[in-house]
């Protein structure tokens, strides 16, 4: 079972047009096109908001690496 070839292409291009109509086609492709563009935004912000998420994580680590190489050097000054 390979691809349909042209005339079993046709045929199923003529039955939807059947189905649906001429005038409704143009909107069914209008529709599918504005749901596959508002997925990829509601992906993009999705990447954007964790690569934020770890850049703060990453900040905050490091903050804690500094607060306790402030204190060990301070404990070390203390002695």
């Amino acid at each position: 079972m390979g691809m349909p070839s042209m005339p079993e292409l046709l045929v199923i291009l003529a039955i939807v047009v059947l189905l649906f109509g001429a005038k409704k086609i143009p909107e069914l492709a209008k529709g599918l096109g504005s749901g596959i563009k508002n997925f990829k935004k509601a992906m993009k912000e999705d990447e954007e908001e964790t690569t934020t998420a770890k850049t703060e994580t990453k900040k905050e680590i490091e903050g804690t690496e500094q607060t306790s190489e402030t204190s060990q050097t301070s404990q070390k000054k203390e002695a």
